[in-house]
């Protein structure tokens, strides 16, 4: 898929912005460049790129806007830019629905390595399923790895590409704690620093849409010191 992967690059840095479609072009990725905020959405929604690398602040509408709004028809993978390393400006990112972040200055190889990693998880992951198949049950939740979808009483759950990984890692595992380094090694492919929330900010977005009580969580428990639990039976 990498090598026939569409990339939109909202930024409206055009320097920038041509310096990374070179780059990502030399290897083997085809790359466009939009860099109205005001139009972002709609080009989205017309071209379905594959992967879009949204910068945090534009002219006519900022990123993290242009995210929520995506979010309800866009199903890719989101990679935001922001030229600050504040935690909130990750963690908002993070719950508008991005599925990654790289801070500025971005270091190509950095970047490709992240947009490499998106694409392979926007895939279905064989190795991840169960045996015996591809979808889920737990009473009213209905997880699909083929389809990848998953349904809570009958109706469509909405979830990110980078969510409905994580909520599958988790269901497949049902029944065993899988730690902060095992689930940010299996979806990411790199190690974990010790310090990205992204894991925590996508759990508690998962836990309402799956009828989960955030407050006082039964089916994705935070064993404390260990990681999370997926309660298979209740």
């Amino acid at each position: 898929m990498e090598q026939e992967a569409r990339i939109l690059i909202v930024e409206d840095d055009q320097r920038l912005a041509e310096l990374t479609q070179d780059y990502l072009e030399s290897n083997g990725l085809e790359v466009a460049i939009e860099s109205n905020g005001a139009a972002a959405v709609a080009r989205v929604l017309a071209e379905r790129p594959d992967l879009v690398v949204l910068d945090l602040m534009l002219p006519g509408e900022d990123g993290l806007s242009i995210c929520k709004r995506l979010r309800p028809d866009y199903d890719g993978p989101i990679l935001m830019l922001t030229a600050r390393t504040d935690d909130m400006d990750q963690v908002q990112g993070l719950e508008m629905g991005a599925d990654d972040y790289v801070c500025k200055p971005v270091r190509p190889r950095v970047l490709l390595a992240r947009i490499r990693a998106l694409l392979r998880r926007s895939e279905p992951v064989e190795s991840a399923l169960p045996q015996g198949g591809k979808r889920l049950v737990f009473g009213t939740l209905v997880i699909d790895n083929a389809m990848r979808e998953a349904w809570l009483d009958g109706q469509t759950i909405e979830l990110t590409s980078a969510e409905f990984d994580l909520l599958w890692l988790l269901a497949s595992n049902a029944g065993r704690i899988l730690s902060r380094e095992e689930i940010f090694n299996s979806l990411r492919g790199i190690e974990y620093d010790g310090q990205d929330r992204s894991i925590d900010v996508r759990i508690s977005r998962i836990r309402p849409k799956i009828g989960d009580d955030p407050m006082h969580p039964r089916l994705i428990k935070t064993v404390r010191s260990k990681g999370y639990l997926f309660v298979g039976e209740l």
